[in-house]
């Protein structure tokens, strides 16, 4: 038996998924490795196989991630929810007032020692995620009463949301979209997701209230800058007009691998914009295939759904899909200049640290659904 063909045997669960994660992980290594080119020369004297190796090292330990939560069997972070969701709070409130400032936005934290820096929304994102799906799951029977629902459910993504908004709301906006989609799937009653809504929009009042005593802490100006600017500026920012001048020079086919013009002029080419790359390098075909994996990432997810015998399992590989699904679809909408502009990465596309082994993280939790799915078919 060939290696190839032993690696296929050994990956079981839904092999459609696998297989999307593959071509992902191949276009996200090519789109990195040219759109950092400039970056290269201008912070790394020319070594343009540097920002290559480094992205391919988190990567491949992402993968890596990704086959152990594989590995383990989803119920158990049924188990683990809630004490995942008890250390996400503490992160957040320490990273909102101790953070560090990457891009004038304090949503790292730095581990001392080893220097190494991670991004708590993160793990809060995935945390709650777990915990709603759970919640949903467990109080299925009697999930239309307001206390069942008020305290498990409402509480928790308005907590989460609320600490993850002030410096970073485009996240906390896509968190909170997510949830209200779970509530309604997992038949959660509507007028108790229509109270989350006007809570949400009571807390996001406080903050703008908070912002003129705490400036520092939330990012008003920000929110207000892009909104203003995609409200009356039809042409976009500059880092808008870069992007569409990218997407308009790839054609139908683009301009090939590796031949991309506006990396050198575009910012965040390598994650917030690396869409715009990509279409300039492999046309509207290349993106329209972008598009086409992230619609059959959400399908598959969607057809474990109708699979799964448990309802744990159904909540959470749909909700981590619809969160990743989601995102993707906000970062290229923020390339077309449809949405402003938001900071979110392409997931297992954008070159990043954190992003990527949290987004590996989620389809190893949704790969663990489908295998156990599998095994009981």
């Amino acid at each position: 038996m060939s290696i190839g063909n032993k690696i296929y045997a050994s990956l079981g669960g839904d092999r459609a998924i696998w297989l999307i994660v593959a071509l992902l992980s191949i276009l996200s290594l090519m789109s990195v490795y040219s759109a950092t080119g400039t970056l290269a020369y201008r912070k790394q004297g020319g070594d343009t196989e540097f920002y290559l190796i480094k992205h391919f090292m988190l990567l491949s330990g992402g993968l890596g991630l990704m086959y152990i939560c594989y590995l383990i069997h989803y119920k158990r972070y049924s188990k683990w929810a809630p004490v995942a969701l008890m250390i996400a709070v503490p992160l957040l409130f320490y990273t909102l007032f101790f953070g560090s400032s990457i891009n004038q936005a304090a949503r790292w934290i730095t581990v001392p020692i080893v220097n190494i820096s991670f991004q708590s929304s993160d793990f809060a994102k995935l945390a709650l995620i777990m915990y709603i799906a759970r919640a949903i799951a467990t109080k299925q029977e009697y999930i239309k009463d307001l206390k069942s629902a008020f305290l498990p459910i409402i509480v928790p993504v308005l907590v989460i949301c609320g600490l993850i908004a002030p410096a970073d709301l485009s996240t906390a906006m896509l968190l909170f979209l997510t949830c209200i989609l779970l509530m309604f799937i997992g038949r959660v009653n509507i007028k108790y997701i229509g109270l989350l809504i006007l809570l949400g929009i009571v807390l996001f009042s406080f903050l703008i209230i908070l912002a003129e005593f705490a400036p520092s802490i939330v990012r008003l100006d920000t929110w207000t800058e892009r909104t203003k600017d995609f409200v009356t500026n039809s042409e976009g920012s500059f880092q808008i007009k870069q992007a569409k001048i990218a997407i308009a020079e790839g054609g139908w086919f683009g301009q090939g691998p590796g031949n991309s013009i506006q990396r050198n002029y575009l910012p965040h080419a390598y994650s917030d914009f690396i869409y715009a790359i990509i279409v300039e390098e492999y046309g509207l075909f290349g993106g329209f295939v972008v598009i086409a994996l992230y619609i059959a990432l959400l399908m598959r997810c969607v057809r474990l759904v109708t699979l799964s015998p448990k309802a744990f399992g159904a909540m959470l590989a749909l909700g981590l899909c619809l969160s990743l699904v989601i995102q993707a679809l906000m970062n290229m909408a923020v390339s077309v200049h449809l949405v402003p502009v938001t900071g979110l990465t392409l997931p297992l596309l954008s070159m990043g640290g954190t992003s990527i082994l949290f987004t590996c993280i989620a389809i190893g939790m949704v790969l663990s659904v489908s295998k156990y799915i599998e095994q009981v078919k």
